[in-house]
């Protein structure tokens, strides 16, 4: 009776978190992975692992800090595999879903810009600038001091900025 009771409480903590982080999880996921299917797998299996180790969450960083470094892993877990590597993932602008609002020409050239960037400093940029983390958060993250978050930072910054007033990124 007690396992049920325990299999009801992972359960209904399970929906509680999907309906509290989908959203933001599904666009950092669709941004790093640069693709919609791909995304909703990540997200699915970002959940399926935070329901398996609901049990080991010890409460040290919050919920939404948690789900995103799972959510990290598993798109860097998706990227590496071998497949990955030999096809082009680049979305397009006319394969991007049309937005709820239209977005002005400056936004959809940052989103761009942003894309181009090393992958390194799209994790930053997308934890930090995009979802909103400290830097401490994001570096947790990612497992890297969060000295080297900022340092990231400071260059994606650099990078944006060069592009955004016509130069190219290096």
């Amino acid at each position: 009776m007690a396992e049920i009771e325990s299999a009801k409480s992972r359960e209904n903590t399970l929906l509680r978190l999907m309906g509290e982080y989908e959203i933001p999880i599904r666009r950092m996921c669709c941004v790093y992975l640069r693709d919609e299917q791909l995304a909703a797998d990540a997200v699915q299996e970002t959940f399926l692992k935070a329901y398996l180790s609901l049990e080991n969450f010890r409460g040290e960083s919050s919920e939404k800090t948690w789900l995103m470094r799972i959510a990290v892993n598993v798109c860097h877990s998706m990227r590496r595999t071998g497949w990955m590597k030999f096809v082009d993932r680049r979305v397009t602008l006319d394969k991007l879903p049309e937005p709820a609002v239209q977005a002005d020409y400056g936004f959809t050239e940052l989103t761009l810009d942003i894309m181009r960037l090393p992958q390194k400093l799209i994790d930053v940029v997308l934890l930090h600038d995009y979802q909103g983390f400290t830097v401490r958060e994001a570096g947790e993250m990612l497992g890297i001091p969060y000295q080297t978050v900022t340092s990231r930072l400071k260059k994606a910054h650099q990078l944006l900025r060069i592009s955004l007033e016509g130069g190219t990124q290096e």
